[in-house]
């Protein structure tokens, strides 16, 4: 059953193919690339085209049959892309059906219906001429096909119902075909802020200006987070739709599409215009560019094939320009255009777009404050562009902008010249100014040059090296000076044996120390100059002193202080530590004499077991123990009396026990 059915289909896609290509029976007249009755939209070109049946997506009619003829360039093959198929089912879809051939190879896919249709939605043949087939008898139902069709130069070939929502992945490249913008789908959106991703993806990159409808072209998108308002308008011919908040949404990639700075506006005329309360109104030039706020450029009314014109100051590749009308207040604006260009200001060419037949009239406004954009396919290369209105709202009124980039300068190719080798003779003695290099050969013309940039290349190498070497003996040098410098370093004294160290880094002996005086006055102010505090243990030479926290040695004059309580004078006279045990990070006690026994108190040669303060200076007897901090006598009347050092010498320090 099976044999006898698929051949029986294949006897009846033969017969359908036969019909189809006598013309006779269906009463065929030949229209181009198609032919019958039952065409609808259809636009065939060399390397894409869109076709369709006959009142699609309504129902198709009864007993009409329509045949296509596709053809690619040589050296190509067709792809077709089955946007859609419904046609009523039948028994071997004898009701209405489907049929692509190939009648110079004799090959045929199909018939296709309803309950038998493509097994793939992109069809890959190998022949570079298809005929399709659409015929149809009494039916009831059916939206009738939809189809598709490119080069095989374009593997990514997509349906004109294919949406944002059939992608997943951020980035997307598809190839469009021709024909779309007139194929029933809804946009949402514009070109500024993007598309709602259920808009018709090859309808909403014609809107967006990205490619025209009468080429197709390849597309580049991206899937971005979806924002909450669409805002509808109007660019190339369609009407976009105002859209509620979507997932996603379609950002269409156009490398061209700057705006552009024009220098200049010059019109054919202006209007002055004197209103009802006799104020002027003047409708300059200027005021024709789109960011003017207030009223716009307008001709003076009556005026014949009034123009625009726009200097852009150098020449520029234009891809678009937008349109606005004269403003909310006046009601004025210019439904549809021709543009010219020129290069020169002189010589003046029509825009004619991608046919090329005949000049092309752009769509302008449908009010007089909404923007309307129009793309240059393929985009205009020039200096000066004039707009010419054509049919207007009450008055001439424009508000103009062109859009575009920099002209990218190309240079030409230079021709391929080929390469032939040339013989270099090797001479027996060399000249006089040219010292040859041993496994370098040189050309005797650019000898010289040559072994000039080695000797440079050379010399700097060499002063590199040298700066590189002298600095790593300055800096280890300069390291090895500091290890060896003497002094304390971190609270550690450095050897004794080191060379690199000073005497003065070490304690001094005890005739280094400065004795204190019996000083006068009060203490707790500021001291005078003979009363030096006494010196640091120096560091180094260079090293600031100090006041020293030791206790002086007795052989150096030191008068011991008279307190009889710890809290006699506090705070008012210096008081001194006992010197830390020998430890490596503690400073170095004084040296004793030996067999000298020190009493408790620290003090040499002075028997007792209580410990003496230095907080006062002593008081010899007969003296009065006063508020004040220096030594009296008494004399005769009994009244103090202060003692005088001799003149002869030092005053001798006297030693007593603590009381």
């Amino acid at each position: 059953m099976r044999a006898g059915g698929g051949a029986a289909r294949g006897a009846l896609a033969l017969a359908l193919l036969r019909r189809c290509l006598l013309l006779g029976p269906l009463g065929l007249r030949p229209a181009g690339g198609q032919d019958g009755d039952g065409c609808g939209h259809t636009l065939l070109t060399p390397h894409s085209g869109t076709l369709s049946s006959k009142n699609y997506p309504g129902t198709y009619p009864n007993h009409t049959a329509c045949r296509w003829r596709l053809r690619a360039p040589p050296g190509t093959s067709l792809l077709l892309a089955f946007g859609d198929v419904d046609l009523e089912p039948s028994e071997r879809c004898a009701r209405s059906s489907l049929l692509l051939a190939d009648p110079q190879a004799g090959t045929a896919y199909g018939p296709y219906c309803r309950n038998a249709g493509p097994a793939a939605p992109l069809l890959v043949t190998n022949s570079s001429a298809v005929t399709v087939l659409f015929n149809s008898t009494s039916h009831r139902s059916g939206r009738g096909l939809l189809l598709s069709y490119a080069t095989s130069q374009h593997p990514d070939l997509v349906s004109c119902l294919v949406r944002g929502t059939h992608y997943t992945q951020e980035h997307v490249s598809v190839y469009c075909p021709a024909g779309c913008k007139d194929i029933d789908g809804d946009i949402w959106g514009n070109p500024s802020q993007g598309y709602r991703d259920t808009s018709v993806l090859c309808k909403a990159a014609v809107h967006a200006g990205v490619i025209a409808d009468e080429l197709g072209g390849q597309v580049t998108l991206s899937r971005q987070k979806g924002i909450t308002l669409y805002e509808s308008a109007f660019a190339n011919g369609l009407h976009s739709k105002r859209g509620s908040l979507s997932e996603k949404r379609l950002i269409f990639h156009k490398a061209c599409g700057d705006a552009l700075e024009v220098a200049t506006f010059n019109a054919s005329s202006w209007w002055h215009e004197v209103d009802a309360l006799g104020q002027d109104r003047a409708w300059v030039a200027q005021r024709a560019a789109l960011g003017t706020a207030g009223h716009s450029w307008a001709a003076e009314p009556g005026s014949e094939a009034a123009w625009l014109e726009l200097d852009l100051g150098t020449r520029r590749n234009v891809t678009g320009i937008i349109t606005k009308g004269s403003s909310e207040q006046y009601d004025y604006y210019v439904t549809s255009y021709r543009v010219s260009s020129s290069r020169d200001g002189k010589n003046w060419r029509p825009y004619r777009g991608s046919g090329g037949q005949e000049d092309k009239v752009f769509e302008g406004n449908t009010d007089s404050h909404g923007e309307v954009s129009n793309a240059f396919i393929p985009p205009i290369v020039a200096r000066y562009v004039r707009v010419t209105p054509q049919r207007w709202h009450q008055h001439v009124a424009l508000k103009v902008a062109l859009v575009g980039c920099q002209l990218a300068r190309v240079r030409a190719p230079r021709p391929y010249v080929p390469s032939v080798p040339r013989e270099v003779s090797v001479p027996t003695s060399h000249p006089a100014g040219h010292t040859p290099i041993p496994g370098i050969a040189l050309d005797p013309e650019k000898a010289g040059s040559t072994l000039l940039v080695v000797l440079l290349v050379s010399g700097f190498v060499l002063l590199s090296s040298s700066l590189l070497l002298l600095a790593f003996l300055c800096r280890r040098k300069r390291k090895s000076a500091m290890e060896l410098n003497g002094g304390i370093a971190k609270g550690y004294p450095k050897v004794e044996s080191s060379p690199g160290c000073s005497l003065q880094s070490l304690p001094p002996p005890s005739s280094a120390l400065a004795s204190f005086p019996t000083a006068q006055g009060d203490l707790s102010q500021t001291h005078s100059p003979e009363y030096a505090e006494p010196d640091l243990v120096q560091v180094s030479p260079s090293s600031p002193t100090g006041p020293s926290t030791f206790k002086p040695l007795l052989d150096e004059g030191y008068t011991l202080p008279l307190v009889v309580s710890h809290y006699d004078v506090p705070g008012k006279y210096h008081e001194y530590a006992e010197p830390l045990p020998p430890e490596p990070e503690y400073a170095t006690p004084f040296s004793e004499p030996d067999g000298t026994r020190r009493s408790p108190g620290g003090i040499t040669g002075v028997p007792g077991s209580l410990p003496v303060r230095y907080d006062a200076p002593a008081l010899r007897p007969g003296e009065l123990l006063t508020g004040d901090p220096l030594p009296w006598g008494l004399g005769a009347g009994g009244r103090p009396e202060r003692t005088v050092p001799s003149a002869e010498g030092p005053l001798g320090h006297v030693y007593h026990e603590a009381l």
